[in-house]
């Protein structure tokens, strides 16, 4: 297999690992009635850190097709390598989705006192929603900060040559923070392949176009920034 091919295979496989737990935790909640919005953050938060720290010396550890789009606007990718990376990510979401939808139908009743199949109708398949009278806007908005910080995140802990060594920790730690307070709000996306894999599985669409913009316009934002005001001239990238 060619080095594009390896690196996609990473990347699929990684946000496979980020769908397939942090969707699948929101569902669990709903089905066993007791893990709660923390351990839902933490669930998040684990999975991209061992996913980006797993595939970082393979593909640099993406897992979000935003994060790719912050690389190519930055220079650190070639158009045509970001577009076989967000290619693969949203493969491994999609997959992720359409394997948790298969196990979770398959599941009797639980401690909620209701079944597999239910627990998924209850959360749409933990697909990213804004809350209950959460405007479009406001969730919007949350979209956009909670995104600038992961992807400032990246750049302080993996990107710039002076980062410290901690693999993707730092930025599994910010998807748990973020979540925490996002999370009640609008779901706390930060990527759109975490959206777009459980949504279509589960075919929930509600506000998806939120998930893509907000996102984008957070880590654009994010990497233009510390690219250009923070990183050192001399730094390579």
């Amino acid at each position: 297999m060619q080095g594009l091919g390896k690196k996609c295979v990473a990347e699929g496989i990684g946000t496979f690992m980020l769908c397939f737990i942090g969707a699948g935790s929101i569902v669990a909640n709903a089905w066993s009635d007791g893990i709660g919005l923390l351990a839902i953050a933490i669930a998040h938060g684990l999975a991209l850190s061992i996913a980006v720290t797993a595939t970082m010396n393979v593909s640099g550890g993406h897992i979000n097709p935003v994060v790719t789009i912050a690389m190519l606007a930055t220079g650190r990718i070639k158009g045509s390598d970001a577009g076989a990376y967000i290619l693969s990510q949203l493969a491994g979401g999609i997959f992720a989705g359409f394997a948790l939808r298969t196990i979770f139908t398959m599941l009797p009743e639980g401690a909620a006192a209701i079944d597999g199949a239910a627990a998924i109708e209850a959360t749409g398949l933990g697909t990213p929603a804004p809350g209950a009278g959460v405007s479009a806007a406001a969730a919007l908005i949350t979209e956009i900060f909670l995104t600038f910080l992961l992807i400032f995140a990246i750049f302080g802990t993996a990107v710039d040559p002076r980062a410290p060594k901690i693999g993707g920790f730092g930025i599994g730690l910010t998807i748990a923070a973020d979540i925490l307070v996002g999370g009640p709000i609008s779901g706390a996306s930060m990527n759109p392949a975490r959206t777009f894999g459980p949504g279509l599985a589960g075919g929930v669409w509600s506000a998806h176009w939120i998930y893509w913009v907000g996102p984008i316009i957070g880590a654009v934002a994010a990497a233009l920034i510390y690219h250009h005001f923070i990183l050192e001239k001399n730094s390579e990238g």
